[in-house]
Parts: C-alpha cells; sequence; structure tokens
C-alpha cells in the first residue's frame, strides 16, 4: 500500500512539475522576442500609413469627380455669369489673393466667428452644467430653450438690424444665437451621462463637490461638449454669410452679395469656394483639437 501512495505522490508531483514548466514557458517571454515585437510594430505603422494614403486617394478622387461635374454643368449651361467654369473661377481666386482682398475680407469674418464662439462658450457651457446638475433649474429653463431652439438665427436678422444697425455687433449676435443651442444642449447631454460609478466612487473617497465637478464630471462630459463645439461652429460658420449679406459692412458674406450685384460671377463664385475651403480647414483642426483634448473618446463615436 505504501508503494500505491508512493508511486501516486511521484505520479502527482511529476504532473506539477509538468504544468509549472508550462505556464512558466508561457508567462516568460522566448529569447528575442523583443526582436519579433518590432516588426509587429514597422507593419502596424505601416498599415496606419497605407490606410491614410488611402483616404488621401478617395478624397482625392472624390474632389476630382466633384470638378469634372462642375465642368460640365458649366459647358451645358455655357454661361459664365451663371455658372463659370472651374477655371474662371481658380483665376479669380488668384486675383483675389494677388489683391488682398480675399484674406481682408476672410480674415474679418473669421474674427467674428471666433468673438461669437467665446461668447458662446462663455454663455452656454456653465448654464449647460448648471441644468445638467439641477433638475429643478433644468424643469424652468427647459421650455424657454425649447421655444427658441427651433427659430432660425436668420429670422432675427430684421429685429437685428433695427437694434444694432449695419456693422460688427449684427453678425455676432445671429451666430452667438446661433452656436449657443448645441453647446447647451450637449453639455447638459455630456453632464446626465456621466457614469454614476465614477461619481459614486469620488463620494467613496470623500471628494467634495467642487473638485468631483472639476475632476469627474468635466472630464467625463468634455468629449460630448466638443461634439456640440463643432456643431456650434458649423452653424455659426453658416449663419454668418447669411447675416454679412445685409448687416455688415465686410466680410466673405458682403463680398459675396457684393460682386453678385456687380454681375462678377467668378469672384462671387471664388468666395463661395473660400467659405467652404476655411470651414474644411477649420473642422479638420476641431478634430485634431478634440483627439488632444479627448484620447479617450477614440473610437467610442465621440471623437
Amino acid at each position: 500500500m505504501a508503494i500505491t501512495v508512493n508511486n501516486v505522490q511521484q505520479h502527482a508531483a511529476d504532473r506539477g512539475a509538468r504544468a509549472i514548466g508550462a505556464f512558466t514557458a508561457r508567462a516568460v517571454p522566448p529569447a528575442g522576442s523583443e526582436a519579433v515585437a518590432a516588426p509587429t510594430a514597422q507593419a502596424a505603422t505601416a498599415l496606419l500609413r497605407r490606410l491614410a494614403a488611402t483616404r488621401t486617394v478617395t478624397a482625392l478622387c472624390a474632389f476630382a469627380l466633384f470638378v469634372g461635374l462642375w465642368y460640365g454643368v458649366s459647358a451645358w449651361i455655357n454661361n459664365r455669369i451663371l455658372v463659370p467654369s472651374p477655371t474662371q473661377v481658380a483665376t479669380a481666386l488668384v486675383q483675389l489673393g494677388a489683391s488682398g482682398e480675399l484674406f481682408t475680407h476672410a480674415l474679418v469674418s473669421t474674427s467674428r466667428l471666433g468673438m461669437s464662439l467665446i461668447a458662446s462658450l462663455v454663455l452656454a457651457v456653465p448654464l449647460g452644467f448648471a441644468m445638467g446638475m439641477n433638475e429643478k433649474l433644468n424643469a424652468y429653463l427647459d421650455p424657454v430653450v425649447e421655444l427658441l431652439r427651433p427659430i432660425s438665427g436668420i429670422a432675427w436678422i430684421p429685429i437685428g438690424l433695427f437694434i444694432f444697425g449695419v456693422g460688427d455687433t449684427l453678425p455676432v449676435f445671429i451666430m452667438v444665437y446661433v452656436a449657443f443651442f448645441p453647446l447647451l444642449l450637449n453639455t447638459i447631454a455630456g453632464v446626465r451621462n456621466v457614469d454614476r460609478k465614477l461619481i459614486d466612487a469620488a463620494r467613496t473617497m470623500g471628494v467634495r463637490r467642487t473638485p468631483m465637478l472639476l475632476h469627474v464630471v468635466v472630464p467625463a462630459a468634455l468629449p460630448t461638449i466638443m461634439v456640440g463645439f463643432r456643431l456650434a461652429f458649423a452653424g455659426a460658420w453658416s449663419a454668418i454669410i447669411a447675416a454679412e449679406l445685409i448687416g455688415a459692412p465686410s466680410g466673405l458674406g458682403f463680398a459675396i452679395e457684393w460682386y453678385r450685384e456687380l454681375l462678377m460671377s467668378p469672384k462671387m463664385f471664388a468666395f463661395i469656394v473660400l467659405i467652404g475651403i476655411v470651414g474644411y480647414v477649420c473642422d479638420l483642426l476641431l478634430r485634431a483639437l478634440q483627439r488632444v483634448l479627448t484620447p479617450w473618446a477614440e473610437g467610442t463615436g465621440l471623437a
């Protein structure tokens, strides 16, 4: 019987030794694994570069298709006042850039846009945090917000002309109004969607209200707020053109209306193209800023 027990013990010891050996082989990387990891990282980097190149090629193909359609429509209509060709518009862009007029109007419009976005941030974000964290305040203000939100900013231009007259104030007022609501609603949504486990954990550790707001609520709500900021920019950039068409003595919208009255369509289209270019570049910059400020939101649909 003793021999049988010894055999069993020996067999168990052998199995344990084999198990420990297998675990050690899995846990300890084999020699030269660092050399294997380096090519893997290089392959991943090469893949990312190929994807970026593919996106660039796709964007260029889409742009070429758009220009080709533009050429076709221009040739079919055959009226440079109604639809000038891309070549005529490109020539007008070069002429306006050489004279400095293009950059002057663009600088005026972007400066108004910057002022309006700063004012919208100052007004909408604190109010959004207050409404998101206080149900009573939200119950009072939400009906007013939902009453004003569907009203287009352009609808306020006639009243704004009476109050502010022609100048910088009217376009800034219209842009602040348009940018305010996306920022406000996304801030409220971001605050309300903060994970309750984060707040409960902070309370368990004795974190007070102000530190909790700064270190828990704000970082958790920031991705949604950045989405609202991009929407606010898009709405304000669209609204400024309409406001400058009527209520401003300078800017891109004013230039479009000015050259329309002079029947100089290539220059009018040149400013329209510039509006699209500036808007696209600014959106790319905002996306980059969003990735820098909220790297943890990558892959969640909010970055």
